[in-house]
């Protein structure tokens, strides 16, 4: 069984459009503020860290498939799980089911590198291969 942490995030007014359901996008701020959440909760140190140890930067995402089945409102508490539906090479697939009071919300599958930076580039990154210290952690 894979290692799930919950986020929570409570909607706002601001979160949502006229019709008060929340704006798409929101729900992707809200997973990308999950996935670090796991990593924090799983004893990954901070990436400013891991840059001096281990070479990497970050986990970028690189591809993202979203189901929406309910609508969410402001006052709504929504409770995001994560976990790591499979590791790759460079590469790994990060889940979050997005749940209120029991309910499915939203699905989202993410496939995201661990990202190291491009000698001799300034803006430039490169996948790594997964460490085995930080997939140990969050198996």
């Amino acid at each position: 069984m894979a290692k799930e942490v919950v986020y929570t995030q409570r909607v706002e007014f601001g979160d949502c459009d006229p019709a008060r359901i929340v704006w798409f996008p929101n729900f992707f701020r809200w997973i990308d503020a999950a996935s670090r959440h796991f990593f924090v909760e799983c004893g990954v140190p901070p990436w400013h860290e891991t840059e001096k140890t281990l070479g990497i930067i970050g986990t970028p995402l690189v591809d993202t498939h979203a189901k929406f089945v309910k609508t969410a409102s402001y006052g709504d508490v929504l409770l995001i799980h994560t976990s790591i539906a499979e590791w790759r090479g460079k590469s790994f697939v990060q889940r979050h089911r997005v749940n209120r009071s029991g309910e499915l919300i939203m699905e989202c599958d993410e496939v995201r590198i661990f990202a190291g930076r491009r000698e001799g580039e300034a803006t430039g990154i490169r996948a790594l291969p997964i460490p085995g210290s930080i997939r140990t952690l969050c198996e």
